[in-house]
């Protein structure tokens, strides 16, 4: 079985030394073309170019620097701008709760926070709630001496592939949220991977949607990283409706749509035209499994094919896709993307035989460094020869295509986002009508799953589900809250005193 899957692999080797420089290349190629279209205008990779260099100028070599902004052009020249000058990016969700967020750059203690203007105060908050004190810029395409020529500003700082580039908040392959690290060689090697992938390649003249969060690794390499990479355009999607979101694709002429299960839902529900994806030419989803009736609701609707990848943030991101083909197959993953190795491996760490089902290893120069400034959960996934394991179980075809049977454990995945069930737990349980919580993810034909809780009141008085949501929204994101809360006697637990999650889930 790991021959087949081995054969997808080759290597990939044309690494520069700073990932900026990479993505900044097409600003010397064709500085006139587009590189990021807004509701409001477009912007040229030269343009974008001389705000990365002017400042870059404010960056502290090899600092932490925390970025909050939606998908706008100002995160994008943060972000170069924070590789560029030598420093670490940590993107952040600028519509986290402020106990979220401060929490985040605690444990990231940046030097610098780049903020627009509309998410400043969101920042002073969770710094005054952390306790920190960074640097503090508020970010604007239209700051004073961004229109400087290139070399007047900071040249691109010489990194190594092993430097640390990025930093991005997971919950690792099981666990409390961690903070990934990523380097300058692991994005570019997936960049490239994906490059090299027939069906997954970027051309210099597509534009593909950035409807997907900068601050997720998926929105982040895979659709801005590679797109610039190719000389390419984005076309920024700050906040995602559906039917705003497809008048786009047709008024900049999107070519190439990277979603989530929950976005095509949304779009296969509403009466749109036929035509919305009209000049769309590859259809991608990830983060959760596609369910088959989506699918088929989009090639109903709009005619289009909508191709599955496999990924994960340690991976920077992407694995596999089934981009291979002109069809995918229902329900595959599709094989692994050049220059990874995957191997399929029981609870003894012997590789399966055909068929059977078995833990997702993953070796290859896409593969992360483990998470920050903790050995301890990184020697859990990451084995001294390079092996990552994701801890979601797959079967894989004769040919090498591989489809998921089981995602990581306990993970809920709300709209292809990571909801962590401890977290939603500690946000209840501290109420004082609360004695035990338990959370879990249930199916949902909208964000694929749904987080429920059932609680154990605490002594006579029956909790109040709506007072408890309100409580635990105090702490949480939207997407992080139950849709469903019930009270219940008791919480089903193992002879050891372990809660028993699946108990919940499959009652029978």
């Amino acid at each position: 079985m790991r021959d087949a899957l081995a054969r997808y692999g080759h290597e990939i080797t044309s690494l520069p030394v700073n990932l900026a420089a990479a993505l900044l290349e097409a600003a010397a190629r064709a500085p006139d073309r587009p590189a990021l279209l807004t509701p409001t205008g477009a912007f040229a990779h030269g343009a974008l170019a001389a705000r990365v260099h002017a400042l870059g100028r404010l960056v502290p070599p090899d600092a932490r620097v925390a970025i909050v902004s939606g998908n706008r052009p100002e995160f994008v020249v943060a972000y170069l701008a924070t590789l560029a000058g030598g420093g670490v990016a940590v993107p952040l969700n600028p519509a986290a709760p402020a106990h979220e967020l401060a929490r985040e750059l605690t444990v990231v203690d940046p030097a610098l926070v780049l903020a627009t203007p509309e998410d400043a105060d969101l920042v002073r908050r969770a710094c005054a709630r952390g306790a920190i004190t960074p640097a503090f810029e508020t970010i604007s395409w239209d700051a004073p001496d961004v229109d400087a020529a290139p070399a007047s500003g900071a040249p691109i700082v010489e990194r190594a592939p092993s430097d640390l580039a990025v930093l991005l908040f997971t919950a690792g392959t099981a666990g409390a949220p961690k903070a990934a690290m990523l380097t300058h060689g692991s994005l570019l090697a997936n960049i490239e991977q994906m490059q090299h992938h027939e069906g997954l390649r970027v051309h210099a003249d597509d534009v593909v949607l950035g409807a997907l969060p900068f601050f997720h690794v998926f929105g982040l390499n895979v659709v801005l990283g590679v797109a610039l990479h190719a000389g390419a355009c984005v076309s920024l999607v700050e906040h995602f409706h559906p039917v705003e979101t497809l008048a786009r694709l047709r008024s900049d002429r999107v070519s190439i749509v990277g979603g989530v299960p929950a976005m095509y839902a949304a779009w296969a529900s509403i009466g749109e035209p036929r035509d919305a994806f009209s000049g769309v030419r590859l259809c991608v989803s990830g983060a959760a499994a596609l369910p088959s009736d989506v699918a088929g609701a989009m090639r109903e609707r709009f005619g289009v094919a909508v191709h599955e990848g496999y990924g994960l943030t340690e991976a920077s991101p992407v694995v596999s896709t089934s981009a291979i083909e002109r069809e995918p197959r229902p329900g595959s993953i599709g094989p692994p993307l050049p220059g990874i190795d995957v191997r399929l491996v029981d609870a003894d760490g012997n590789d399966v035989l055909e068929g059977d089902p078995g833990e997702v290893h993953v070796r290859g120069p896409n593969v992360f460094a483990g998470y920050w400034r903790d050995p301890d959960a990184t020697a859990r996934v990451l084995t001294g020869d390079g092996w990552l394991h994701t801890g979601d179980i797959a079967v894989a075809e004769r040919d090498g295509w591989l489809t998921l049977v089981d995602r990581a454990k306990d993970v809920i995945i709300v709209s292809g986002f990571n909801v962590f069930p401890g977290e939603v737990e500690d946000a209840i349980a501290d109420h004082p009508d609360v004695a035990e919580v338990a959370v879990v993810g249930e199916p949902h034909p909208r964000t694929g799953e749904t987080v429920v809780a059932y609680v154990v009141a605490a002594g006579d008085r029956r909790p109040d589900p709506v007072e408890l949501l309100r409580h635990a929204g105090r702490r949480l994101a939207r997407y992080k809250l139950p849709t469903r809360l019930e009270v219940v006697e008791e919480l089903p637990r193992s002879f050891t005193g372990k809660l028993l999650r699946r108990a919940l889930t499959d009652p029978g």
